[in-house]
């Protein structure tokens, strides 16, 4: 079980890592096994030694300049849903707008992450 409380220092620890050096702060994050899904149409990532490669793949290290907020939208049982806003650059250069959908383990790390990325831009239909 989760609750907002811990989902929101979850969040944190998140931004905390990702801005961290190296990948060590993720074995507090994510269990060994955990799913990490950029989009909800691409095969997760498995396993927290895939997971950290795709971290030192995606970020452009410590230094990478980004703001970040979140609110929280739902909190039931063992997943929480939140809406996270994350510009990059100054000035910026990109930005999202996402909803994380994540499922906790019983010892509060996550088992699978979801990401629903949105940016500027791009079409909100499938139509070409």
């Amino acid at each position: 079980m989760i609750d907002r409380a811990g989902f929101a220092a979850w969040i944190e620890a998140y931004e905390r890592a990702w801005r961290a050096e190296g990948t060590a702060h993720l074995r507090e994050l994510f269990t060994d096994d955990a799913g990490y899904r950029h989009s909800p149409y691409e095969a997760p990532i498995t396993g927290l030694a895939a997971i950290e490669r795709d971290w030192e793949q995606e970020r452009e290290g410590p230094d990478e300049v980004f703001t970040m907020t979140a609110e929280i939208i739902a909190v039931e049982g063992d997943t929480g849903v939140a809406k996270v806003a994350v510009t990059y650059g100054d000035p910026v250069t990109q930005e999202y707008l996402d909803l994380w959908i994540v499922r906790f383990a019983a010892d509060g790390r996550c088992a699978v992450y979801e990401e629903w990325p949105f940016w500027p831009d791009q079409p909100w239909t499938a139509g070409t």
